[in-house]
């Protein structure tokens, strides 16, 4: 992914350096505290999650699948919501693609349709299907895969050979585990991978279901104890927490750069404008699930509540404290304005294509070429993202935040280049 540069000119502050370098302590310490949070609430979602899978598991029905679906996708409300702290915090975006990669090449993990094709001379391990092959040959070497462990899907299935789209670990493989491949293209319709893919004997569908449901449980395992190592890195103590305090100025050049790269580069970018481009249903971020649209939203809002400064956490308490916002409306109160405005423009297009899709109309039925609607909706947020990324390179002249790098796109920087 190419980066964006915006340059920040140095404006001059209508307060005192000492009252904002305080003011900068605070801030930090919320931006943590909230951070904890999240990771918190992420853990206690993937926890219940693990416990659904568990009793899939153990008893497997279209009820049990079900709720392990829901829990699924009630994971991802927390979670989405920070990856505003992906970029500028190199201790997460050096983890982050343990637990969220996309997209990934799901016939390395188990069936897919004919259609899907096999090895590749991009990846030769696209189709291996773990959940079939108890051995396999990897970079020339044997491995015993007879039990399927988080330490083989962490250690040597995730990016084997080098490849990111053999994505063997986190949210996306858990829920190709549990939807299985959508195969309904533009039209109406998530994954629909029945139960008897986890049941016992005779009832068993498509082969291995014992195997797939050590794979499921591996993963889901695997998800949980990553969430709690991240969750104690923003504990008291944490290396993430100290990391962001240790400098002030350095922390809200991390606060500014995760708003900003999430904002163009990667939201906008990568999981917007580029689906529009490509007019492919599988550039959807929850392709399987059909959750896209919330998995925009909360990325949206996680923006939004790191400005502003406050989450509401998953048992309706408010974590709130001093913002980076309050360090704009005292160095410039229109422009403070001017942020919130535009935060609450794109969270109104986010939960307009939200709200869409929640009445029927799919995000891949609106990645369909010629779908005028879709195309408008899905656009509206491309447009209110890149519009606050313009107020947040104000922040950064504002703040005097120099040279500071926003993650890019060539969906929006070099279009010509997605095509070639």
């Amino acid at each position: 992914m190419k980066s964006l540069f915006f340059a920040a000119t140095a404006l001059g502050l209508t307060m005192g350096t000492a009252v904002l370098a305080a003011n900068k302590a605070d801030v930090l310490s919320n931006y943590a505290t909230i951070a904890e949070a999240k990771y918190q609430d992420s853990l206690i979602t993937a926890q219940l999650l693990q416990s659904a899978v568990n009793k899939l598991i153990a008893n497997p029905s279209a009820e049990n699948l079900q709720l392990a679906k829901d829990a699924w996708l009630a994971s991802r409300v927390p979670y989405q919501q920070t990856e505003v702290y992906r970029f500028g915090n190199a201790i997460v975006d050096e983890w982050e693609g343990k637990v969220n990669a996309w997209p990934l090449d799901e016939g390395l993990i188990d069936y897919v349709d004919a259609s899907y094709g096999g090895p590749s001379d991009e990846n030769e391990l696209a189709a291996l299907n773990i959940v079939a092959n108890p051995s396999f040959t990897l970079s020339g070497k044997t491995v015993d895969a007879v039990k399927i462990t988080p330490q083989l899907l962490a250690d040597t299935l995730h990016e084997a050979d080098g490849i990111e789209a053999n994505v063997a670990t986190g949210y996306h493989a858990i829920e190709f585990l549990l939807w299985g491949q959508d195969l309904n293209g533009h039209g109406i319709g998530a994954g629909n991978r029945p139960w008897t893919d986890y049941a016992k004997g005779e009832n068993c569908t498509h082969d291995n279901c014992d195997r797939r449901g050590q794979y499921l449980k591996a993963a889901t395992d695997l998800l949980v104890s990553d969430l709690e190592w991240m969750a104690a890195q923003w504990a008291d103590g944490g290396a993430a927490r100290a990391s962001v305090l240790e400098d002030e100025n350095a922390g809200i050049v991390t606060i500014v750069t995760g708003m900003g790269s999430l904002s163009y580069g990667e939201q906008a970018g990568e999981r917007m404008r580029l689906g529009v481009m490509l007019n492919d249903p599988e550039e959807e971020h929850d392709c399987f699930s059909d959750n896209t649209h919330n998995s925009h939203y909360y990325d949206g809002l996680g923006v939004q509540n790191v400005y502003l400064g406050e989450y509401v956490r998953v048992n309706g308490e408010l974590v709130s404290g001093p913002a980076l916002a309050d360090l704009v409306a005292a160095a410039d109160a229109d422009l403070d304005v001017e942020m919130r405005t535009k935060l609450a423009t794109t969270m109104m297009a986010l939960g307009r294509i939200k709200t869409a899709a929640e009445s029927g109309f799919a995000y891949d039925q609106m990645l369909e070429r010629g779908n005028a609607a879709g195309e408008a909706l899905i656009m509206g947020g491309v447009d209110g993202l890149i519009d606050q990324t313009r107020s947040i390179q104000r922040i950064t002249a504002t703040l005097k935040l120099d040279n500071i790098d926003f993650e890019g796109s060539d969906s929006l920087d070099n279009p010509n280049a997605v095509f070639h």
